[in-house]
């Protein structure tokens, strides 16, 4: 990894209504890099992915956050996607009244390098959505609205690939997909790579959208805890075994935690 990672997690701890989420969870990045994060339901890994979004939900009690170089633990939502974060949702919002075509149109507006006159830019977008075998009349539906989960994943596969970020964080991209639509946004993710050699951040639990991805590293989170970290080679592991290793592990670390607490208050 290089010595400047594109997103570096320094000791995060965060919380929702009080109650702590994320316990002092360190994670790096490299540019070019595919990181896993993986666990069980729960596990917070979701909280992770928006917490670096900067959704205002969540609160930071300790710890930073660097992209590219720059301090975002405290910029709103809109610099750090204008910084070249992107996030995928597990469940789509759906806007009425709002043409796909025109939500894709204002997501580039200002970006530098991605200004496109108005047949350009139906070209370009008519050009992507054929890449994900996407019906371009769905560029004229309301977004979202009336889509099936497939249809709206594979939105999301076509705004990564217009909008190229520097690193993208897809949260359970895998969700209620049948084979068809996993196969279509798995290509999704390898086009988004090959066209600007982004980074890429999957959260999930489930292997079966890391079948065809070349992953660098992969992280597991029990309760807010980042407990192991290694290569590629741990996906069949955990495919095989499962996580209930790791939150026996993080149980027994727990334990001796405050078993260590107690002691010295004695």
């Amino acid at each position: 990894m290089s010595a400047n990672p594109l997103l570096s997690i320094e000791g995060l701890t965060a919380s929702v209504d009080e109650k702590t989420i994320l316990h002092n969870v360190n994670l790096n990045v490299a540019a070019g890099e595919t990181h896993v994060l993986m666990g069980p339901n729960g596990a917070g890994k979701s909280t992770l992915g928006h917490l670096v979004m900067g959704d205002p939900v969540y609160t930071v009690n300790d710890g930073r956050i660097i992209f590219d170089g720059q301090y975002i633990t405290g910029l709103t939502t809109d610099k750090r996607s204008r910084a070249g974060l992107f996030l995928s949702f597990q469940a789509p919002v759906e806007i009425p009244g709002v043409p796909l075509s025109s939500f894709l149109r204002a997501s580039i507006a200002g970006r530098p390098g991605l200004e496109m006159k108005g047949k350009e830019f139906r070209r370009r977008v008519k050009e992507l959505a054929a890449e994900l075998n996407m019906d371009t009349a769905y560029l004229n539906r309301e977004l979202g609205v009336g889509f099936s989960g497939g249809e709206k994943k594979k939105v999301e596969m076509l705004q990564l690939l217009l909008l190229q970020p520097k690193l993208a964080i897809l949260d359970e991209t895998d969700s209620g997909l049948d084979v068809d639509a996993l196969s279509t946004v798995s290509h999704g993710m390898d086009a988004y790579r090959k066209s600007c050699d982004g980074s890429m951040l999957i959260i999930t639990h489930n292997t079966r959208i890391l079948e065809h991805l070349d992953v660098d590293r992969v992280h597991v989170m029990v309760k807010g805890h980042i407990v192991r970290e290694d290569d590629a080679s741990l996906i069949p592991w955990i495919d095989k075994n499962g996580f209930e290793t790791f939150e026996r592990e993080a149980a027994e670390q727990r334990a001796q935690a405050e078993a260590a607490a107690a002691g010295q208050q004695a």
